[in-house]
């Protein structure tokens, strides 16, 4: 059996544990008939693989866990039931939280949620967008309702500068709306303006506060990326009746939906995983979202989110992304690229 390059782990430790990631070698994968075979050329960092790397049992497993849910990479080899690319296509994706990561020389990938890559882009830049561009659409669109074309209506975004809401501001304002995104350090508030948010407040003060005006009582859209249980109040009392709530991470405590009873509010959870996690028809939707982006990156109706870069993909380097992941104040997004040549 071939073996390939892969960074992995055997225990779930804190990022400041050398073992934390480890270099390793994996059998090259096998393909199933709707699979790509991907050779992987750039990764990123997201909270999930965070939570998922620390997040476990001490005790040591019996074979490495390779995660990592960002690639760009080019088509090595196709399934025998594959029709949407071919061999040499340079492709990018999310994955799939039930398969092997990113963080390996080989991956296979179901084509039905990979899209073709961006010319705009390099490797660096591309591999930051699928994930966080993927929940971004998905929270406006789907969950949201957002159509394409508003006129008059605001969404509030709480976490406006990390991954998820970098490419939320963007696409909120190509289809038209205001959007008020929450900042808290001067960079970040740097950055949220320059991605084209109309106007920034401070998640750490009273919301309600800082955006109710008698011209803007409420807003239309609410899309929560950030600490649920701290906002929820403020979210309930912001949202226009009839309006859209939705979020991305989990509440550690329960959430009263009676206080949006009466507004006729509407309440979506967005995880991009669920259509693979249970194999949806639907799952061809994300291949689909993902050629739309790299379209609107080809006509430079998009910018790069990248915002820290690191190479090779190793062990050393994916503690270093993870770390500053962790640091809960990552603006953007980190990437890696390229492997040490054996």
């Amino acid at each position: 059996m071939t073996k390939v390059q892969a960074v992995g782990f055997y225990q779930h430790l804190p990022i400041s544990n050398e073992n934390s990631f480890q270099d390793i070698s994996i059998d090259e994968p096998t393909l199933k008939p709707h699979d790509l075979l991907v050779a992987v050329d750039g990764v990123s960092v997201n909270p999930v693989d965070t939570y998922v790397r620390k997040s476990g049992r001490a005790t040591s497993l019996a074979h490495p866990k390779v995660i990592g849910w960002d690639a760009v990479g080019h088509v090595q080899a196709v399934g025998e039931q594959v029709k949407l690319f071919k061999v040499g296509d340079r492709v990018w994706y999310a994955g799939d939280f039930k398969r092997s990561g990113s963080d390996s020389q080989q991956q296979v990938v179901d084509e039905r949620i990979v899209g073709l890559a961006p010319e705009s882009l390099n490797d660096q830049q591309a591999a930051a967008i699928p994930l966080v561009g993927l929940t971004a659409y998905e929270s406006l669109f789907e969950q949201l309702k957002v159509g394409w074309n508003n006129h008059n209506q605001t969404i509030l975004i709480i976490n406006g500068a990390g991954g998820v809401g970098s490419m939320a501001i963007q696409l909120a304002k190509l289809a038209g709306l205001k959007v008020i995104a929450t900042a808290s350090h001067p960079d970040s508030i740097a950055w949220v303006k320059k991605l084209g948010a109309d106007q920034v407040v401070n998640h750490h003060q009273n919301l309600v506060n800082q955006i109710r005006t008698k011209e803007m009582p409420y807003v239309d859209y609410i899309l929560n990326l950030n600490n649920l249980d701290a906002h929820w109040h403020e979210i309930a009392e912001l949202i226009k009746p009839d309006g859209h709530v939705a979020a991305t991470t989990e509440n550690h405590r329960l959430i009263d939906l009676q206080k949006l009873t009466k507004k006729r509010v509407t309440f979506a959870w967005e995880w991009m995983y669920s259509k693979s996690y249970y194999q949806l028809d639907s799952m061809i939707s994300q291949h689909e979202i993902l050629n739309h982006l790299a379209q609107l990156y080809d006509q430079e109706k998009l910018v790069s989110i990248q915002t820290k870069h690191y190479q090779p993909i190793n062990a050393a380097n994916l503690r270093k992304a993870h770390a500053d992941v962790e640091t809960g104040k990552m603006i953007g997004k980190v990437t890696l690229t390229g492997w040490d040549k054996h």
